[in-house]
Order: structure tokens, then sequence, then C-alpha cells
């Protein structure tokens, strides 16, 4: 609207805080009195805990207390989410350790180094068993089991009804077995809490991005009431879904403290973030039918997820997000689907920046470029062919999924327009008939992913006497920008300009309901929620300065700050406004509550041009081009600032990133010196933009930005390498496109021996049970 605020850039008001650092983490208190806990950690994958000798830690200087299972009580952990009830996890290892880095024993000192040396002295006898770390190997006959109790490694699953080829009379059918790698969430900081036991009471302080659920988790833990457990969020660094609720380690310093009656806090160091934090993981089975006319006839997948011990919830994406979102922006008539979530000896699986839909769109857009050069089309052209249109919006997928709107050609005609691909490609046959040892590859994809989901956030605004404002929400930001989105708003409806209004959140004493933050939900729930109570404020405010002003309310107008009365210079302030509710009115606040039960459905896409020397396999991104739909956008700054780093983590995984394990277990890339995160040394300038489609979904008209560009940007760099090599033969790379990767590709094709796209899929699909969707995964809040 004309004079609005929104749409704007606004730089962010939380930043100078942070850039000075005035800000404050968990692991910044340093208040006297504090005790310091660290973990006693398995070295082994998979071993029976024979016995445990606490005593001569338990004698160190500084010791305070020395924990085991048998200390801690016989509860379970409640966890974030469950994918079968019946695997169990406590907050210390009780029976068996099931990979490295599993806690056994906790430690507590005066100091953190007191607790670091005593974990060296308390001892542990394993008896050593057979781990099993590949998910596929973890579904054969034979394989170690995870919980006997099983009788298999297959923590859940589900398979259609319908298992025909669901392409008859397809005159083309292609067949790919993708890898979506491991990788390690790696946020700045690492998992932190400190927690101050009471009488029948807690407070937990600790880095979550869900505080309210943290908060349920940590009183079903205690058996405490939801009211005397009080859960504080303080700045988070980053968790890109690895901070979901609490973790076992969390409960276990929770378990400590009460049992000592003092305050104990515990902060991850590098290397057992490195352990803890990981999520993706597929092996993925895909076929596609196409008719003559190149329009898809159906799809089967056959998907297998890597949930790593304790069917980390992460391996149940394979299950859901990824079933839901894996026929993209296409119209696929026929679709049959069975999954596994698999059990290994490694470390239990999480949500990572999308958490399932870019598992979905990396197999969507590579079996569509797969298909197009099978049929002998430009990978654009199969796309449009089988774009789902304008006018078909609301869409029921095949999968279930009722896509809001959309217009999928039109972000991928302007992606082709910047990155001028007709041009790239000129360049790239030049460089193919000079056999230029460094070739040239465009990658292409257009993807649509789901954010926000069904839910409820709160939101609340209030103004004070002084005439400056408090909003609240329910979500819980870690670097989002919450705080100036949430600020626009209030600011666009009530006049009070930006630097005037404080933001309050991640504290459940203060406020007093939230969903926290996952899926690209804050805006169009939280921004929702607080839009509303802004204008119900705004409502409020203009019926007492009609009464002072003697004018009618609908006369009465915000202007420049003030209420006046429309087509009259006579003005009152807010302070005088705010003063006058709270003598005779109550006051100036309002809060709402924003419920939908349905989700939203970005979209865009994604051009990337890459180099590859046909020598030594490296790959070098020239350009990247992201044109991502947000619906309608409050603050483009923000937007760009989610689309640059999103396409970094997306870009990443598509060439580096990959988090690796021996055939015992022993994880080998579990530091930065072997895991190959990227600096800014190895960023682009990214050419980032959007379009603009608002859902009828929220009155914002906003859909979910944080996700989007990791989403899209990954398969397209993965097709952009692949297609540099395609004249030599090269059809599929799996992820990530490492030198050694694309080098071995490359003398395969020139001796011959590139191997098969295909092979038929494990035995253990055949043994799941028809139509088992009605899976146990439940999610304890949004992801």
């Amino acid at each position: 609207m004309p004079g609005s605020v929104l749409g704007t850039m606004v730089r962010r008001v939380e930043d100078p805080e942070l850039l000075v650092g005035a800000s404050t983490y968990v692991d910044n208190d340093q208040s006297p009195g504090v005790l310091h806990a660290a973990f006693v950690r398995s070295p082994l994958a998979h071993a029976v805990v024979a016995s445990i000798d606490t005593t001569e830690a338990a004698a160190a200087p500084g010791v305070v207390g020395v924990f085991t299972a048998a200390d801690l009580g016989d509860g379970a952990v409640p966890p974030f989410a469950v994918v079968n009830p019946a695997v169990e996890r406590h907050a210390l290892a009780t029976d068996k350790v099931r990979y490295v880095g599993d806690p056994v024993a906790l430690v507590v000192a005066e100091t953190r180094a007191q607790a670091v040396d005593a974990v060296e002295l308390v001892e542990v006898d394993y008896d050593d068993l057979p781990a099993v770390v590949d998910m596929e190997r973890a579904l054969e006959p034979g394989a170690p089991l995870q919980f006997e109790e099983l009788g298999s490694n297959v923590a859940a699953s589900r398979k259609d009804d319908d298992q025909d080829d669901p392409w008859e009379g397809a005159a083309h059918v292609v067949r790919v077995r993708m890898e979506n790698q491991r990788v390690a969430t790696a946020p700045i900081e690492g998992h932190a809490i400190l927690v101050r036991p009471g009488a029948d009471e807690v407070t937990v302080h600790v880095a979550t991005q869900q505080p309210h659920g943290a908060r349920d988790q940590v009183a079903a833990f205690t058996g405490l009431d939801p009211d005397r457990v009080r859960v504080v969020a303080p700045h988070v660094g980053g968790a890109f879904g690895g901070k979901a609720g609490v973790t076992a380690e969390h409960l276990a310093v929770v378990a400590a403290a009460r049992l000592l009656a003092q305050p104990v806090k515990w902060a991850e160091t590098r290397s057992e973030t490195m352990l803890s934090m990981h999520s993706r993981g597929q092996v993925q089975y895909a076929e596609l039918g196409l008719d003559a006319d190149a329009r898809i006839l159906g799809m089967r997948l056959r998907l297998v997820g890597d949930c790593g011990a304790y069917a980390g919830f992460g391996g149940s994406f394979v299950l859901g997000g990824t079933r839901l979102m894996s026929t993209g922006v296409y119209r696929v008539p026929r679709f049959v689907y069975a999954a596994i979530a698999a059990l290994t000896n490694t470390a239990p699986m999480g949500a990572f920046r999308g958490a399932g839909r870019p598992e979905a769109a990396a197999l969507v857009e590579r079996l569509m470029d797969v298909a197009a050069a099978e049929v002998g089309l430009a990978p654009e052209e199969l796309r449009r062919r089988n774009l789902i249109q304008p006018d078909d919006f609301p869409y029921r997928t095949a999968t279930g999924a009722r896509y809001d709107v959309g217009d999928y050609d039109l972000p991928l005609r302007e992606a082709l327009r910047i990155a001028d691909v007709d041009g790239a490609r000129a360049e790239q046959r030049r460089r193919r008939e000079a056999g230029e040892v460094r070739q040239l590859g465009i990658g292409i994809a257009t993807y649509v992913e789901i954010t926000g989901f069904a839910g409820t956030e709160f939101g609340s605004v209030e103004v004070h006497d002084d005439g400056t404002a408090t909003v609240m929400a329910g979500t819980s930001a870690h670097g989002q920008g919450h705080a100036t989105s949430f600020a626009m708003l209030v600011s666009d409806r009530l006049g009070i300009p930006m630097d005037r209004i404080r933001f309050v959140q991640s504290d459940t004493a203060v406020v007093r309901s939230g969903g926290g933050t996952g899926g690209s939900r804050s805006l169009q729930l939280g921004g929702s929620a607080i839009d509303r109570a802004a204008t119900k404020v705004a409502d409020k405010a203009r019926a007492v300065a009609a009464g002072l002003l003697e004018a009618d309310p609908a006369d009465v107008e915000v202007v420049d700050g003030t209420f006046a009365v429309r087509g009259t210079g006579v003005r009152v302030s807010w302070p005088a406004v705010a003063a006058e509710a709270h003598r005779d009115h109550g006051g100036l606040t309002d809060v709402d509550d924003f419920s939908t039960d349905e989700a939203t459905f970005p979209f865009g896409a994604h051009v990337s041009i890459v180099e590859v020397d046909t020598e030594t396999g490296h790959v070098r991104p020239l350009r990247h081009v992201a044109v991502d739909d947000c619906g309608r956008i409050l603050n483009p700054l923000l937007v760009q600032g989610q689309q640059h780093g999103g396409v970094l983590q997306g870009v990443s995984q598509a060439l580096w990133e990959h988090f690796e394990y021996d055939e015992e277990g022993t994880p080998l890339t579990s530091t930065f010196v072997d895991y190959a995160i990227p600096t800014a040394a190895d960023a682009i300038a990214w050419e980032v933009s959007s379009t603009e489609t608002p859902t009828p979904i929220n009155p914002l008209g906003a859909k979910g930005i944080g996700e989007s560009a990791t989403i899209g940007s990954t398969p397209a760099v993965q097709n952009a390498v692949v297609d540099a090599l395609g004249h030599l033969g090269v059809r599929h790379l799996d992820l990530p496109c490492t030198p050694q990767r694309v080098w071995r590709a490359v003398e395969q094709a020139r001796a011959g021996t590139l191997p098969e796209l295909w092979r038929e899929p494990p035995a253990a699909f055949d043994r799941i049970p028809s139509d088992s969707a009605g899976s146990s995964v439940t999610e304890g809040a949004d992801v």
C-alpha cells in the first residue's frame, strides 16, 4: 500500500546487538556457583556395556557427581518426534551403545576443565558387537540388529496398495538409483543448556528452536507440571533443524542438576556437534514412464531412509515429507510408493533445512533430466510439457498434497532469461568442439515445497503509556530476522516507529504458547497472529483517540505516528492515547491465535552454470541464478538473506559435504579438517531474485522462504555437473559431485565401463505389508 513499510528493504534491527557482541548465548552465563558437565561417550559403534567404574572419576579434584543410566532412573527420553514407540532411548546408554558418541556417563564438576579431565578417568568395559552402517545392508537378512525385540532393522515403513507399473503403454521408461548423502548440520553454536533446579520446579536456558516443545519434553521427563518448568532460549547461534526440542543429553543434564540441587551447564564442543547433528541420508530407487509426447504417465518410487541409531526422526522423512513432495511441480497421473526407515549404527538423524523436501526435489529433478536425455528434449522443454498449470490451482497431487496457488513457468522463464542459457549453451558447444579440458555444464531445477503446515501460532501486541510497543510471538528466531519483520508489521498497523517497538520471544514464562520455529512457518503463522493482534489494538486505540478528539472513530486515522481527524489538522499523540486507554479502558493490548488447517507451497527455479575440469574432476561454480516465489514479500532484504544462505548450503551438499563412516562405524569426517564445509572463499556472487504469487491461506499472502533456496539449488548444481560430462556418455553422478567421483566417471566413460543407472531395490521392500501408510511416525512439533 502507498506509504507502507511493508514490501520495502529494512535493515535488521537485531544486527547491532549481534555485531558488537552484546547478545547473550547460553554458554555466556558465567554465574558463580554454576557447575559444568561433560559426557563420557562411546568410542564404539555397537557394543554391550558390561560395566562402568566411576570411582576414580568421582574422587577427582572438583568433581561433585558422576552419573550413569542407573543413577538417572528408568524413564525413557520423551523424543521430539517418534518414528516407532517401541524404540526407546534413555538419557544415558543402558544395556548397550549404538553409535560412536553415544553418551554413557555424565561428569559434573566445579569447572569445565575438571569435568573434562575426570571424563578420562571413567572406566567403561565394552563387549564389542558387529556394526551395520549402510542403510541398505541393515535390511539384509543376518544384519546386526539394533533392537532385537523388533526382529529387524526396520523402524517403520509404508507401501501403497497398487504395486503394478504405473505407466501402461509408455513409450519411454527411465530408472535411476540415487543417493542423497548424510550431512552434518554444523551450526555455529552447538547444543547448550543451563539448568537451575528449584523446589518442585526447574528453569532451563537452552539453545532450541521450540521453547514450548522443549518445556513439554522436560516436564514429561521430570514428571513436573508444565507450569513448573520454565524454558528460556536466549540468542541461538543457528540451528537449521538440528535444535528441534531437546535431546537425550539435555535431559541427562536436567536430571543431574535436580539430583545435585545445583545449577549445571553443558555446552557441546565442535567435535560433539559433528557427532550429534546429522540429516538427509536416503537411497532412492526412482522410475518414470512417459508417453510418445514426453508427458508423464506415472512414477514409482522405493526409498530407504537412514534413521541412524535410536530411530532418529530424520529417517522417517521418507514416510512423510519426501513422499508428499516427490511429484514436484509436475502432473503425475499415477503414483506408486514404498519406503523403509532403517536403523543403523550411526548418529541419530534429525532435521536439516527442508527436512525431507530437498530429498524429494533432488530425486524428481534428477529424474527429469535423465528423462529429457532419453527422449531428446531440452531439460526446460520436458519440464514445461508436464508443469501443473496456473488454472489448475488449488491442485491435489497424486501424493495427497493440496497446492494452494502457483505459476511454475514464471520463475523458470525468469531464471533462464537471467542466466542467458542460450548463450551458455553456445559456449558449451564451443568447448566441446574444441576438446577443452574445462567443460561447461548448465543445470536446471524447478521445485515446489511445503511450508507452514497446519497449526496455530500466538501473537501479542501492547502499547505502553509512553507510546512504545511490545510485540510477542510464539515462534523462536535463531537468526531469521523475526524482530525486524514483526516490528515492521506492528509499525505499519499502528504507525509507531520501529525503534520504539520491543520484541519478546522464547520464554515460556512470558509467552504463553508457541510452536517455535521450523518448516518456514514463522511469518505466515506468527506474523499473521501479530498482524491481527496489531489490527485489533489499532481499532481500540482509534476508539480512544476518537473520544479525545470528539470525533467519529471512522474519521480517525493514523498520520505520522499520531491520530488525526481526517481532513483536519487536529491530532493527538500515541502517548496521550495510550495513557487515556490505561486510565479508563484497560490498556491497549490484544492477542491473537492464528490457526490454519492448510499449508502453503512456495516454488521457484534455479539455474546453475559450472565448469568441470575433466583431468582433475574439480568443479567450479561460475553462476547460480535463483528465482524463488514465497508469496507476498514483507522485506526483500530478509528474503535475499535467506536465499543467499540457502543457496550456499544447497550448493555445498551438491559438491562438497558428506559425513562418512568406515565399515565399523567409526566417523571419518568428524572435524572441519575432514568434513568439507564451505567458506566464503568457496562461494560466488549468487544471483537471487523473486516472483510474488500471494497465497490465500493467510492474511499476509506469505509463504515460507527459509528452506526454498536449499531445495532448488542442490539438484540444479548436480544436473549441471552431469550436463558438463554428458557428451562423454555420463548420465548420472551421486551426491556429492566430488572431484574423485567426477574424475572416476570421466575415466569410466573413456574406458566404456560406466555403471548402470539401475539395480533392483532391496528385497526388504517385498516384505513390507501393503498399505502400511499408517506408520507410527508422529511429530512433537512442526519441523
